[in-house]
């Protein structure tokens, strides 16, 4: 007897083939036609926005029922604003260079060998995220600019949103002589589809969660295949004793306070002794101005009474609000210590003048990204320098920091000889 849970199964195995086949064509895909590809859907999402806006209408009205609140509703919401916004991020994505067949080294072996190291796709991308409809066509367009299927799996809150958004991506493929699997969303809500398709390694070469920490330890623990991932992040941001304090106020209010929200936000300031006692006050001023909470050490709050009292928690908490936890060190030492024990190692700044401060803290500090006298905010994709990114790893294989176009490659060796034979 066939089960409800048989033919999911099936479809789940026969999305993950139907992706693999699709990839082995985008794997050799011209660029121009990649690019006409993404140029194609801009012009398509302008052009079928009312059919977008109508299905993101029915998601938001569900929304409250599936008890999301306002800043997820506000996530979820799409506007024609935003829909301009993502049909000039397809166009952005066109415009950068295609990293598929880039040569990373050459040379001439002393035999003669011609050895060389080039960039190509991974293969199949399976992309599952929450809440953002812009993700389906941020990952749709980097996955197949740089040579790669993607099966995309979002939130249920958001499944006519994604649906309508899939079906201007995807009714553009042809045109451009791509395969129409190359962009595939899951078509059910069933959280065990997700499952399912993360036990298809054969078919599926890396899995990307984006959301809660709850979704990504999910991936991480049932994924057959390499996940790409970060936990959270607990990011820092150091003032050191040689910190201009003007200049460390405000990074690091615009690292905690600018979006609360985001990975890169700061959670924890850390100040050297020696200056706390003329940092502090300005800085909470500051932080207090723009309505954030400080929860601090005993040595902070002696300088500043009306800090909240910090807790051991509040030390590895990802606050992804306006909360900051805030320490005074005795050196920088001590700084780079607290750090290594509760970071996770996503990004960390110091504030210092002083260059030998600064070359130990970015030598010792172990994270994705350190920053000198430059807000937390900065680790992101298009900050970088990226263009765009699929998300930020914290992993140390295969990459590490934001992702975007290279990062969804991977190298292989080309070697040509003329009738070589190893002795």
């Amino acid at each position: 007897m066939i089960t409800e849970d048989d033919t999911l199964v099936a479809d789940c195995r026969s999305l993950a083939w139907q992706a693999k086949q699709a990839s082995r064509i985008l794997a050799t895909a011209p660029g121009s036609a990649k690019n006409e590809w993404l140029r194609r859907s801009a012009a398509a999402l302008r052009l079928r926005a009312k059919e977008v806006l109508t299905a993101n209408a029915r998601d938001v009205e569900a929304a409250p029922g599936l008890g999301l609140n306002k800043a997820a509703i506000d996530r979820l919401t799409l506007t024609e604003k935003s829909i301009e916004a993502i049909a000039a991020s397809l166009e952005e994505v066109a415009g950068l260079p295609d990293p598929v067949g880039e040569v990373i080294e050459a040379s001439r072996r002393p035999n003669g060998l011609d050895v060389s190291r080039v960039r190509v796709p991974l293969g199949v991308i399976f992309m599952i995220y929450e809440s953002r409809p812009n993700v389906t066509v941020d990952a749709a367009a980097l996955c197949v600019k740089s040579g790669n299927a993607a099966i995309l799996r979002g939130g249920k809150e958001a499944i006519r949103s994604n649906r309508a958004l899939h079906k201007v991506l995807s009714d553009e493929l042809p045109a451009c002589g791509l395969p129409k699997d190359s962009v595939q969303i899951v078509p059910t809500v069933d959280r065990a589809a997700v499952g399912h398709l993360l036990g298809l390694a054969e078919y599926i070469d890396l899995a990307i969660p984006r959301g809660g920490e709850s979704l990504i330890r999910r991936v991480a623990e049932e994924a057959k295949m390499p996940v790409l991932k970060h936990y959270h992040g607990n990011c820092h941001v150091y003032v050191d004793a040689a910190a201009d304090e003007d200049m460390a106020t405000k990074i690091i209010v615009n690292a905690k306070a600018q979006r609360p929200g985001v990975c890169n936000a700061a959670e924890t300031l850390l100040v050297h002794r020696s200056i706390a006692r003329s940092f502090l006050p300005m800085a909470s001023r500051a932080l207090m101005a723009e309505n954030v909470e400080l929860r601090g050490d005993e040595a902070s709050r002696a300088i500043v009474p009306s800090m909240t009292a910090a807790t051991q928690e509040d030390w590895g908490t990802e606050y992804l609000d306006k909360i900051l936890a805030v320490a005074v060190v005795d050196s920088l030492d001590a700084g780079i210590e607290h750090i290594r024990r509760y970071s996770s190692g996503h990004t960390e700044a110091i504030v210092t003048f002083d260059l030998a401060a600064a070359r130990k803290f970015v030598n010792e500090v172990d994270s994705a990204a350190v920053m000198v006298n430059a807000s937390t905010r900065f680790n992101d994709g298009g900050m970088l320098g990226l263009g765009a990114e699929i998300g930020i790893s914290t992993d140390k294989f295969h990459a590490r920091g934001p992702c975007g176009l290279r990062e969804l490659t991977t190298s292989k060796w080309i070697v040509f000889g003329d009738g070589h034979t190893r002795h």
